[in-house]
């Protein structure tokens, strides 16, 4: 049987070994040890703070470059189209804008699915293309241009205020 103390020193040493295992130390004594841990800890530390800055940094850039995500894929019929749209900031009209849009190209919406509260989001497929000479880069333009134009306009509204 083994005492009191002699568990409690076995526990201790085991509870070392793995002290210095994680903190990668090549040090012999307790007191070196726990020195490489506690600078193993600092560094650490340094390491959260250095990557909370560059997660600000992440966050802020995404929210100063507010550009619109289009997306816009030919489906398997002539002149059929599946399209994405997404920005983080949503104005009045951006919807009535973008379904002008497609009705100027000629497309008609055959199903959408559009969410307007703090961002824009709109998955959409087309079809039924009157016109002529339509692809996937003249449907993405239209719709680029359609959320400048209704991001211009509410942005002078605000200016007149």
């Amino acid at each position: 049987m083994m005492s009191r103390e002699r568990k409690k020193a076995t526990a201790l040493q085991e509870k070392l070994k793995i002290l210095r295992s994680i903190t990668h130390s090549h040090a012999l004594s307790n007191t070196s040890i726990i020195m490489d841990a506690s600078e193993y800890i600092k560094e650490l530390k340094q390491k959260v703070v250095r990557l909370n800055q560059e997660i600000a940094c992440a966050q802020d850039a995404l929210r100063q470059s507010s550009y619109p995500t289009v997306t816009v894929e030919t489906l398997g019929g002539h002149g059929s189209f599946l399209i994405n749209v997404f920005t983080d900031k949503s104005c009045p009209g951006l919807l009535v804008s973008v379904l002008e849009a497609f009705d100027e190209l000629g497309l008609s919406v055959l199903e959408a699915t559009a969410s307007c509260a703090d961002s824009f989001r709109l998955q959409a497929v087309g079809g039924e293309n009157v016109a002529e000479n339509v692809d996937e880069h003249v449907v993405k333009q239209a719709v680029l241009q359609a959320i400048r134009s209704c991001s211009s306009e509410s942005g002078s509204e605000h200016d007149e205020e």
